[in-house]
């Protein structure tokens, strides 16, 4: 299937970004804490939920562990509670499992840490649509929402992936999830904001940190939003987030290699805002244009989770053997957006389907295609780019070329090896 096919050299690249960071995370954490004025707020004996998803967010378990032992100064009772929709194959036991593959235990954020699906309605829409809410949440006496604010992979608006949503979807289980899903790809953000309007009517919240992370997902900020005000003020706040986000320096490629996907770097297992792509039936993709991707595996925190995987064209046996498909398209019906869940062309080993891929582009010389590899959609500092791309790129403003051209590297079975950092 790939003789004849010669695989282009590829040239390690540099990408320089704007990169705030918070010297001390935990430091930082309380001082956002004091914004919210808990002491005003909480007192002994009240038990309060944190919110803790299943998004791979720099530092958590940090974030999380010093948010707790705050809430135990004052007296309270802190619980971690997994927030993540359907993640998790949709059940208690899975939404744990999510939350200690990434490092979210009870030893480690020094408290209780709670699964669960169980949820209660806390009202409806202007249109009729119900509200769902974490039961034993709704049943705390204060829920503290944690979660980063970043662009949404699936829809544009004045809000998309941050706290609301945590509220919305993430302590909706998988009933509220379903419940925001139905509504159509343009009515989303506003969806987000009708519903969270009835939890906050509703339920306790007591307020949010927000998690801002530079381009290298380190933590750059965390934000105090208050109960009163959490709405309009992360809509400001996902402008900041969105001036942050790592993009690919191009516009077009023929070809891109990117070495694993997974629910721990995007809800889509790959950012649509870096790859271009977003798989849903009438709404149009970005930039960069991208004729051929391959994607190579699986991240293991995804526990079998391909959602997303219908982005590329191209993956490999290793990445196809890992597939939960139960626990893959329970995430995508929920979300609706089945054609994210198709499955790619499987090829053997890594160099496989990079050659095939190439192939189905008519076999291009290796001086002339325009390929790109990176490690994952948020770690897009390093890159690397055949010389095509480097004769385009060259030069540009926070650009270097890291060191001179040179063949991909293949064990004996055709793995791509990593390149020296």
């Amino acid at each position: 299937m790939t003789d004849g096919v010669d695989l282009p050299l590829m040239i390690p690249v540099v990408q320089h970004f704007a990169a705030p960071e918070v010297a001390d995370v935990e430091a930082a954490m309380r001082a956002a804490l004091d914004g919210l004025r808990l002491r005003s707020v909480v007192g002994p004996g009240m038990r309060v939920a944190i919110t803790a998803g299943s998004r791979g967010i720099r530092n958590i378990p940090l974030i999380l562990r010093t948010a707790a032992g705050y809430l135990k100064e004052l007296g309270a009772e802190p619980v971690v509670v997994a927030a993540m929709g359907s993640h998790g194959g949709g059940t208690a036991e899975g939404q744990l499992a999510v939350l200690r593959s990434l490092g979210v235990t009870p030893e480690a954020v020094g408290c209780a840490v709670h699964g669960g699906v169980e949820v209660v309605e806390l009202g409806r829409t202007g249109e009729g649509r119900p509200v769902y809410f974490d039961a034993f949440a709704a049943a705390c006496d204060g829920v503290l929402v944690i979660n980063r604010i970043k662009p949404h992979t699936s829809f544009r608006g004045r809000l998309e992936s941050g706290l609301v949503k945590m509220m919305v979807v993430g302590l909706g289980k998988p009933a509220g999830a379903a419940q925001f899903h139905a509504c159509a790809p343009e009515r989303l953000s506003d969806a987000l904001a009708e519903m969270g309007r009835v939890i906050l009517q509703r339920a306790p919240i007591l307020g949010g940190i927000a998690v801002l992370e530079n381009a290298r997902e380190e933590t750059a900020d965390l934000v105090p939003v208050g109960r009163d005000e959490l709405i309009e003020r992360e809509m400001a706040l996902l402008e900041r987030a969105r001036a942050l986000l790592p993009r690919l320096p191009v516009r077009a490629l023929d070809l891109l290699i990117v070495e694993e996907m997974g629910k721990d770097i995007a809800g889509t297992g790959m950012d649509t805002n870096v790859i271009g792509r977003v798989g849903i039936f009438g709404v149009p993709d970005g930039d960069p244009a991208v004729r051929r991707i391959v994607v190579l595996d699986l991240t293991e925190a995804s526990h079998g989770n391909a959602n997303g995987m219908g982005l590329a064209d191209f993956i490999t046996r290793r990445f196809q053997r890992k597939i939960d498909f139960p626990t893959t398209y329970l995430n995508t019906l929920t979300a609706t957006f089945v054609q994210r869940a198709r499955m790619p062309i499987v090829c053997e080993t890594d160099r496989d389907a990079i050659a095939t891929a190439l192939r189905t582009l008519g076999r291009p010389a290796p001086d002339r295609v325009r390929a790109m590899r990176i490690r994952n959609t948020l770690m897009l500092e390093r890159l690397w780019v055949s010389p095509a791309v480097w004769a385009e790129i060259g030069g540009s403003p926070g650009l270097t070329a890291a060191g001179p051209p040179g063949p991909m590297r293949f064990d004996p079975e055709g793995r791509l090896l990593p390149e020296p950092a």
